[in-house]
C-alpha cells in the first residue's frame, strides 16, 4: 500500500507495476567492478513470480545473467510458476548459492483461501519445495506473517513443520505479524469483515505496530520445539554455510 501511494495510485490490489527495464539495469550493476556477488534477495518485498510474470518473462533472463555472473541469490515466492524455470534454476545451484523459498502461512485451504485469495494452494507449494530439493539449490519455509488467532495455532504450526519435514526442506523461518501505516487500519477492517470472532482480540493485541513481547516469547517457543522435532534448521544463512563448506 505504501509504494502505490508513493505512485498516487490507490488501485492497491488491482494495478501491478512492471519494470520491464529490469534486465538492463540488473547487467549495468552486476557487470560493475565493485560488485562483490553479494546474495540478492529476490522477493523479498514483491513476489516475482505473481501472475503477470507469466505474460512478462523477466525472470528467466534475471536468471540468466545470475548465471553468467555466478552470482548468488534467495528466491521467496507463494507461486508454483517459479518451476517454468526449474531448469534455469537448477543450472545456476551447480555455479553458486541458491535459495528457493516457499511463503507458507497456513494449512488450512479454507483460511488461506480467505487471506490470500486467488493464490497457489499450499499443498502446492510444498510440492514446489519438493522438486527443487532434487536440484543443488537450499529450500526453506517462510512461515510468515504468522497471524494471530488464525495461523499461530499449534495444530497449523505443527502441519506445515510436518509437511515441510516430509518435503525435505532445510529450514523454516517465521515472522509475526507486523501492521504500519495504512495497513493497520485496512488489515483491521477485514478481519473485522471476515473474521469477525477474532477482531476484539487483534486489536487488544495490536495496540503498536507489533504484537507483545509475551505472545511472541510464546508463539516462538513453541515454534522453536516444532523445528527440533521435525530437524528444521532456524535460519538460511546456516544452511547456506553448511552447504558452501560443504561444496
Amino acid at each position: 500500500m505504501y509504494s502505490h501511494d508513493y505512485l498516487n495510485d490507490r488501485n492497491y490490489f488491482g494495478n501491478a507495476y512492471v519494470k520491464t527495464n529490469l534486465v538492463d539495469m540488473l547487467e549495468s550493476e552486476l557487470k560493475s567492478s565493485t560488485w562483490k556477488r553479494e546474495i540478492i534477495n529476490i522477493g523479498g518485498v514483491t513476489d516475482s513470480y505473481q501472475p503477470c510474470e507469466a505474460e512478462y518473462k523477466l525472470m528467466p533472463d534475471i536468471l540468466k545473467l545470475l548465471i553468467k555472473y555466478k552470482t548468488p541469490a534467495i528466491i521467496s515466492t507463494k507461486s508454483d510458476l517459479i518451476l517454468r524455470d526449474y531448469d534455469l534454476i537448477g543450472e545456476l545451484s551447480k555455479i553458486t548459492y541458491v535459495n528457493v523459498a516457499a511463503t507458507i502461512t497456513t494449512a488450512d485451504e479454507t483460511i488461506r483461501s480467505r487471506i490470500e485469495p486467488g493464490s497457489v494452494k499450499t499443498k502446492k507449494r510444498f510440492e514446489m519445495l519438493k522438486q527443487f530439493r532434487k536440484t543443488n539449490a537450499s529450500v526453506g519455509l517462510h512461515v510468515m506473517p504468522i497471524i494471530p488467532f488464525l495461523t499461530d495455532s499449534c495444530e497449523n504450526m505443527k502441519s506445515i513443520c510436518a509437511q515441510g519435514h516430509e518435503a525435505g526442506v532445510h529450514y523454516m523461518l517465521p515472522g509475526t505479524l507486523y501492521l504500519r501505516g495504512k495497513t493497520k487500519p485496512y488489515f483491521l477492517n477485514t478481519i473485522k469483515n471476515q473474521f469477525p470472532d477474532v477482531y476484539d482480540r487483534m486489536v487488544s493485541l495490536y495496540k503498536t505496530g507489533g504484537a507483545g513481547l509475551e505472545y511472541k516469547e510464546q508463539l516462538y517457543t513453541l515454534v522453536n520445539q516444532l523445528r527440533d522435532t521435525y530437524q528444521l534448521s532456524s535460519s538460511y544463512s546456516k544452511v547456506m554455510k553448511e552447504k558452501m563448506h560443504k561444496d
